[in-house]
């Protein structure tokens, strides 16, 4: 097969498989580096595109591939036909020689240039490439904004914890200084109380003064509190 688009589906990988089968038309070196060079100059050539409109769904490449404004290819071949085509079950099975070769002579027959499905191809990548990017960037910003957020948050619980904290603080020191002052109250009734007792003492057999401390169990909600 010696039509001038069969160079641009040539590979270097390609050249040795092909030279271990004698039935597989051969391509010379210097064919076979033109062919590398072409498809290079091809990606060179193709500026990466930008995305011009919302994708609503990631997921669906066909709408990226429209908000990358990738144009229509000629005669209809894109790159995804062609894969298509390579995975029908006319062919799929054959060998890749036999593959390339009866997609190459589809397009021929059609009046495409493999030249432009490579350019097609590549305009694809690219195409995903930039919208990988544009993903990374909105994830990378999403993660900043959510870091910012749940710092902000961070502060006022932590703000909070030490408020309760401190109001618990406060609590325990309340109820410690009244415990101390009526600690300080019990001594000095328990002095008074025996101050009684010995006055009443001098006249009654059976003194009724008690001067011990008072042992009773009150459920802190019905406890009064001194003002």
């Amino acid at each position: 097969m010696s039509k001038k688009w069969y160079n641009y589906f040539v590979s270097v990988g390609e050249e040795d498989q092909a030279a271990q089968d004698t039935s597989v038309p051969q391509a010379d070196p210097s064919a076979t580096k033109t062919a590398a060079q072409s498809v290079a100059e091809i990606a060179s050539a193709i500026q990466a595109p930008k995305i011009t409109a919302p994708v609503s769904d990631p997921t669906s490449f066909e709408q990226i591939y429209k908000a990358a404004e990738i144009p229509p290819p000629p005669q209809g071949y894109s790159i995804l036909k062609v894969a298509q085509m390579l995975e029908s079950e006319h062919i799929r099975n054959l060998p890749s020689d036999v593959k390339r070769s009866s997609v190459l002579v589809a397009l021929d027959a059609a009046g495409a240039d493999i030249k432009e499905v490579i350019q097609d191809a590549v305009r694809r990548d690219r195409a995903l490439d930039t919208y990988e990017r544009v993903e990374q960037r909105a994830l990378a910003e999403l993660e900043n904004g959510k870091n910012r957020e749940n710092s902000e948050i961070q502060a006022q619980i932590d703000k909070y914890v030490t408020e309760q904290r401190a109001r618990i603080q406060a609590n325990n020191d309340e109820v410690t200084r009244e415990k101390e002052r009526f600690t300080g109250w019990r001594l000095k009734k328990q002095q008074e109380e025996k101050k009684i007792a010995d006055a009443v003492g001098y006249f009654v057999s059976e003194n009724p003064i008690t001067t011990g401390s008072v042992e009773t169990t009150v459920p802190a909600s019905q406890t009064t509190r001194r003002s």
